[in-house]
């Protein structure tokens, strides 16, 4: 517990934070991508006639929104090397904690974005695609041209909370100890033996404010740039 409130630390925190800027922004654009790709497959296999692939998918989601981000980042950290190398004999121990923390969300936000991705498809009159098939277009190209460029509209404002999320649960890293602006800033907290935290949260503060508006702001510019009216929830 700091004994005194000093507000010039706060300018000075902010050099010593900002270089790790983009560590927290990397990590997040990882997880996004990757993501949004397993969360695209996830949904064709709730969309798809099979059950076993329907059954697997929910399965899926239900499992990620059920887990809280810390206790899957630990499973994950932890885990995963254990049953690497007791079951398989390959050591994960000295992989990048970056690594586990990218998987980690990825996962999380794959589960969210097959809900969306699958609302937002289900939301495109099933008709177009109907008939971009009947006019020759292969199932593929229908999609390509058709269903996701109306979809992708449906599914930008949940998007943008998704990614929103990811940026700030990103923020549990440290915990492991991965070094992102958290990481750092704890580590100033532990040098400055325990003094001026609240500063060095206060600057945390601002600049994931800044982040998240920067974010809804861009998502709402590309909205009115696609005439895009709500989500679909």
């Amino acid at each position: 517990m700091e004994k005194y409130f000093d507000s010039s630390y706060l300018f000075q925190a902010i050099p010593q934070l900002l270089p790790y800027l983009p560590i927290t922004l990397g990590i997040t654009a990882l997880a996004v991508v990757l993501g949004l790709l397993l969360g695209l497959v996830l949904a064709f296999m709730k969309l798809s006639k099979a059950k076993w692939a329907q059954q697997v998918a929910n399965g899926y989601t239900t499992i990620m929104r059920c887990t809280p981000s810390i206790v899957l980042l630990f499973l994950i950290y932890y885990g995963v090397p254990a049953i690497a190398d007791g079951l398989f004999g390959i050591n994960l121990h000295d992989v990048p904690s970056a690594v586990f923390v990218v998987t980690t969300f990825t996962l999380q936000f794959a589960a969210m974005m097959s809900e969306v991705i699958r609302a937002s498809i289900l939301a495109v009159p099933k008709g177009q695609y109907e008939a971009g098939v009947s006019v020759g277009l292969t199932p593929v190209q229908a999609y390509k041209r058709i269903v996701f460029p109306q979809a992708l509209r449906f599914a930008l404002p949940n998007m943008a909370n998704g990614i929103i999320s990811v940026l700030q649960e990103g923020a549990l890293a440290y915990t492991i100890g991965f070094i992102d602006m958290v990481g750092k800033a704890n580590l100033i907290i532990a040098n400055n033996y325990g003094t001026h935290t609240l500063e060095i949260f206060i600057v945390l503060a601002l600049i994931y404010w800044i982040l998240t508006i920067g974010i809804d702001k861009t998502f709402q510019w590309i909205e009115r740039r696609l005439h895009v009216g709500k989500g679909v929830a």
